[in-house]
């Protein structure tokens, strides 16, 4: 019965010079671009989460202990890590605000004071390393690739470091000398005690880790010159935290918690950039249903088509149940029509996806080079090249969806040709 349905539906979907030919093949690109344009979209969306989560996860440690000022008693709150389950590794860091200046190129990046040694239980950032090595011995510094453009330093070039402290030291002085003017300024070696004095880095390495917000704003420099830096002491202002498992640092952030109390407290490498996951995630879900709309109106496409099948039809649809056709012969008649349109559109839909998937940043570069603009500016959105990660199940969703759909379309039609009374459809031929 459906064979006989379905050569039926094929042969009334055979390409004619017809105006109904032209809108078949209009609604099985309507399909085809639907399709295209949510598996590139969503793989891309895809993408950029787990490409955003590997970024992350591989310069970035898993737990954060600080408090609201500076860790003093950090040695002691250290070895209490290390007794917590999950915990595998820890390093003391310094991380704060500065003034790069190179030659009058002035910067304002973060500095990050870290022990190799001990930071490398938590990340092996000499993988990221392009140019040079990861030496912090001394007056020393490892730069971010385009923070090294911005200020045009190599290897081996020295920058200059100013604490930002000094900005305050420096106001509250000229405060002192506007209340009164005839009072003497001090000199360099008067204010020492209050300025941190500058520091002249060697640049020993360039990295490069992938994502913009780094490579363009920090500084790994000796732990001992961030102390120096921000006046600390010995203090720091907190300690990494490596897991044993990235995805279940929140139970090991609730057990620092609840071991330190007030002394200190923890934050996981989900909490330091939610708001970037939770808004791609809700980026992804309403670009899927935008787009499926795409569908949606390729399906309206579909049943104009039938109907007006089914109009033209009439005297043949009246023979057929005439001569005996049942009504879900008919039915499969016009719905097949409809699947088989579905099914074509979801054949060529996924072939142009992944070829786009596929090549999606060279056709990105030729089409800024065409239009002359920058289409993915790596400091908007983070990331160098575009990312993409293809999942079977979103491809199966979008793919099933789209067929559900216009077999869905095709069906109002084909329930209205079924109905058709054979008598009246053959009394005015």
């Amino acid at each position: 019965m459906r064979s006989f349905s379905l050569s039926l539906a094929l042969r009334y979907l055979k390409p004619k010079r017809t105006f109904v030919s032209i809108i078949t093949l209009i609604s099985i690109l309507g399909v085809t671009l639907g399709i295209t344009v949510l598996i590139l979209v969503i793989s891309v969306m895809t993408g950029f989460d787990q490409e955003l989560r590997r970024k992350v996860l591989g310069f970035e440690p898993h737990v954060v202990v600080s408090n609201e000022s500076v860790l003093e008693d950090w040695r002691g709150i250290d070895k209490e890590l290390h007794d917590i389950p999950g915990v595998v590794a820890t390093a003391p860091y310094v991380q704060g605000p500065v003034i790069a200046d190179y030659h009058g190129r002035v910067m304002t990046p973060m500095i990050r004071g870290i022990v190799p040694a001990e930071e490398k239980g938590i990340n092996d950032l000499q993988q990221f390393v392009k140019e040079g090595k990861l030496d912090l011995t001394g007056e020393s510094a490892v730069i971010g690739g385009e923070l090294a453009n911005q200020l045009g330093v190599s290897v081996g070039d020295k920058i200059t470091i100013y604490a930002p402290g000094n900005i305050r030291a420096i106001i509250d002085e000229l405060k002192r000398e506007e209340g009164n003017p005839e009072a003497k300024s001090k000199t360099l070696a008067e204010l020492k005690g209050d300025v941190v004095m500058p520091s002249e880095l060697t640049i020993t390495g360039i990295f490069d880790s992938g994502r913009y917000v780094y490579d363009s704003n920090v500084i790994f420099v000796p732990l001992f010159l961030g102390q120096e830096l921000f006046s600390l002491g010995d203090a720091i202002h907190g300690l990494s935290v490596k897991t044993d498992e990235p995805y279940k640092a929140e139970a090991v952030k609730n057990a620092i918690n609840r071991k330190l109390g007030m002394k200190a407290f923890g934050s996981t490498w989900i909490d330091r950039n939610k708001d970037l996951f939770d808004a791609i995630r809700l980026e992804r879900n309403v670009m899927f249903f935008l787009l499926l709309f795409i569908v949606i109106v390729a399906a309206f496409g579909i049943m104009n088509t039938l109907i007006t099948v089914t109009v033209q039809k009439t005297r043949e649809i009246g023979i057929l149940k005439a001569i005996g056709a049942t009504t879900s012969q008919i039915v499969w008649v016009f719905l097949a029509q409809g699947m088989v349109v579905g099914f074509f559109g979801n054949i060529t839909g996924i072939a142009l996806g992944m070829a786009l998937v596929a090549w999606r940043n060279e056709f990105k570069d030729w089409l800024a080079r065409v239009l002359g603009i920058q289409i993915f500016p790596a400091d908007v959105y983070q990331f160098s090249a575009i990312p993409a990660e293809v999942v079977p199940r979103d491809v199966a969703i979008i793919c099933v969806s789209a067929f559900l759909i216009c077999s869905i379309a095709a069906l109002i039609p084909a329930w209205f040709a079924a109905r058709l009374d054979p008598v009246k459809a053959l009394r005015y031929e």
